[in-house]
């Protein structure tokens, strides 16, 4: 039997997204806002993970010491996400527990409270989690590259924030940005399992409609100019192993040659998961692992392709051979992404590489938590429709389409390519 779907808006302007699975007594709720790093600007990074945090510190009905023992006692688990276009929060309960985490998300829509002390305990422990994060090579790497790729554009900082703004940021900034985000104009409500849409609906209508809507969010217009050639770019710091990074500037989720790109990561790195949640399988079969890896030019490489609001980036990561030179690696790559633009590719390669694209997607998309997750994440980018479409898009791929993709996008003149450099000193 089909799952049920029901989609619709309430007056407030809050969409809501229902779908019946009855295959478990469990319900997993997800409340996505249109805020992430995209959103902030130069004296305010780092606002909308920051704004995560905080509200898990509390509300007068629902105070920060009782939640977490009240969801864990229920046999529930929850937690939250900042991402470059969105925030999210979400609870995976028993059926009949669920409502707990309806009034919570509700109140806390406007009433977390922003204490001054619980900011100040906050603000150390995010500044702590930026350094441990600048211990990391991948981090300070691919820092440095999206720096470099969006000189206009927001995407140009990691979410975390730069530091100089986690030192400074106050209070009021903060519960700014809150209020400012966090409207029922400007969310969505996605749930999923085993309940009844009708009395659903009825009693989020019951909960979220007395919510007022505010104003339509501002939104940064900045486009990113076209990228005149190709940028090299070296970062020293500690540890033992070399990486290299190729980020190449790629589209927005719903461009039509995200799919056929989609494949061609599938190919020639192994495919992407697109769920945070979602398991991955193995790329010994794809072509940059027998190309760098099988012949011992990397130790590992990996592909990364992500579903974004604006044009974003593709990142090859090769964890360098310790007898090799980062060149040598590079020159791998190189030598693969041309034999791709240039050679006939067949019909059984691409075939393999659809079904492990398809395969990392459904293992990211059957249980009840992907099924709420993926309910409201294709709407930050898309519409639900993008989801339920997307096998079928990818079957639609054909060997002259990946070539054409790999063309256009995987040109020099159209990346960053980054080499992280050990100084042999531990973190």
């Amino acid at each position: 039997m089909a799952a049920k779907l029901i989609k619709t808006t309430l007056e407030n302007g809050l969409k809501v997204m229902l779908k019946e699975i009855h295959t478990s007594p469990l319900v997993s709720a997800w409340i996505w806002y249109r805020v992430g790093s995209r959103d902030e600007v130069t004296g305010g990074t780092g606002l909308s993970h920051w704004t995560e945090h905080m509200q898990f510190k509390g509300t007068p009905q629902f105070p920060a010491t009782v939640l977490d023992r009240a969801i864990s006692r229920e046999g529930g688990v929850w937690n939250a996400m900042t991402f470059l276009d969105w925030t999210t929060y979400y609870a995976t309960m028993p059926s009949d527990k669920i409502d707990l985490i309806l009034r919570l998300e509700a109140d806390r829509m406007v009433n977390s409270l922003f204490n001054e002390k619980e900011v100040a305990s906050e603000r150390t422990v995010i500044i702590s989690e930026r350094e441990g994060n600048e211990n990391e090579p991948i981090f300070r790497l691919g820092e440095a590259i999206q720096q470099t790729a969006f000189r206009v554009h927001p995407y140009h900082h990691e979410v975390i924030g730069d530091m100089a703004d986690l030192l400074t940021i106050s209070r009021d900034k903060l519960y700014d940005h809150y209020r400012t985000f966090y409207v029922p104009n400007n969310a969505v409500l996605a749930v999923a399992g085993d309940f009844d849409a009708k009395s659903m609906l009825a009693r989020i209508r019951e909960l979220f409609e007395p919510v007022p809507a505010g104003p339509v969010p501002p939104r940064l217009s900045r486009p990113e100019p076209p990228q005149s050639g190709e940028v090299r770019l070296t970062v020293e710091g500690p540890g033992e192993t070399t990486y290299v990074q190729v980020s190449y500037r790629f589209p927005t989720a719903t461009h039509p040659d995200f799919f056929p790109l989609t494949v061609l990561d599938s190919l020639l790195a192994g495919a992407s998961s697109l769920n945070m949640f979602g398991g991955g399988i193995s790329n010994k079969t794809s072509r940059l692992y027998r190309a760098l890896v099988d012949k011992e030019l990397a130790v590992s490489v990996s592909g990364g392709a992500m579903a974004t609001v604006d044009p974003f980036l593709y990142t090859f990561t090769l964890t360098v051979h310790p007898e090799r030179t980062p060149e040598q690696a590079l020159a791998a790559l190189d030598a693969e992404i041309e034999r791709i633009q240039s050679e006939r590719i067949l019909k059984q390669e691409i075939a393999r590489a659809i079904k492990q694209a398809r395969a990392i997607f459904a293992y990211g998309s059957e249980n009840i938590t992907n099924q709420a997750f993926w309910l409201g994440y294709a709407e930050m980018f898309a519409r639900y429709d993008w989801f339920l479409t997307y096998l079928d898009k990818l079957a639609e791929v054909t060997p002259r389409d990946v070539q054409r993709v790999a063309r256009e996008y995987l040109r020099p003149q159209n990346r960053i390519v980054g080499t992280y450099l050990p100084n042999g000193k531990g973190a």
